[in-house]
């Protein structure tokens, strides 16, 4: 009677070449459903009727710019978690966030552009709120991750990766909270009010989930 093993290297393992290749193959989708998430949110901000034209220094124009700088890392850590995490509630979320947040700055680029205005301004920093000067902590907005704590995501992977994403993805979602309702205490134009309530009803959702996430991890 004869027997055969299987060489090690047929063999899949969780891993392995296998979930790497799947992994790969999923970033590449991720990425381009970010990329049609931003076209679509182009789209919806060129349907969007523009009633009113807010100037360079308005608080409109100050929301559109620093919340789009605000999601761009939020779509840059959820990438991160994407490719290193292992959680599968985890990575989910961090998907669902970068798609989401990529369709938002679309919508906030194409306002600054039917407004008439450049997508930076010479305002500083959440100059735009009553309180953004005391917001502004190491020229970084409220909740937004610091140049070390981004270092350490992409230094890590697995678990550790999952629980250190949610917690500072918890803190960044907080923090973009308190930039919407300062706009929805100084804005009347009803374009950026109802995408700014929306952006809040959505982050308030996932940092339930985040939390939740969270918990079951540590």
């Amino acid at each position: 009677m004869v027997t055969t093993e299987t060489p090690p290297e047929a063999t899949a393992s969780p891993d392995g070449p296998t979930r790497a290749v799947g992994r790969r193959f999923g970033t590449v989708a991720l990425a381009l459903a970010i990329a049609v998430g931003l076209l679509l949110g182009y789209a919806a901000g060129w349907l969007t009727p523009t009633l009113t034209r807010p100037g360079d220094s308005s608080p409109e124009a100050g929301f559109a710019r620093d919340m789009t700088t605000h999601h761009a890392q939020a779509v840059q850590m959820a990438m991160l978690e994407w490719r290193l995490g292992s959680d599968r509630e985890a990575t989910q979320i961090a998907a669902d966030i970068a798609t989401g947040q990529q369709g938002e700055i679309g919508v906030m680029q194409t306002w600054l552009k039917n407004w008439g205005l450049d997508p930076t301004g010479s305002e500083p920093v959440m100059a735009w709120m009553p309180d953004g000067a005391e917001s502004v902590k190491d020229g970084l907005m409220p909740g937004m991750a610091t140049t070390a704590e981004l270092r350490q995501l992409e230094a890590s992977t697995g678990r550790a990766a999952d629980i250190l994403f949610l917690t500072l993805m918890i803190k960044h979602h907080l923090g973009g909270i308190h930039m919407v309702d300062a706009i929805l205490k100084l804005s009347d134009n009803s374009d950026v009010t109802e995408a700014a309530q929306r952006m809040k009803n959505l982050q308030q959702s996932e940092v339930g989930n985040m939390r939740a996430a969270l918990d079951r991890l540590q």
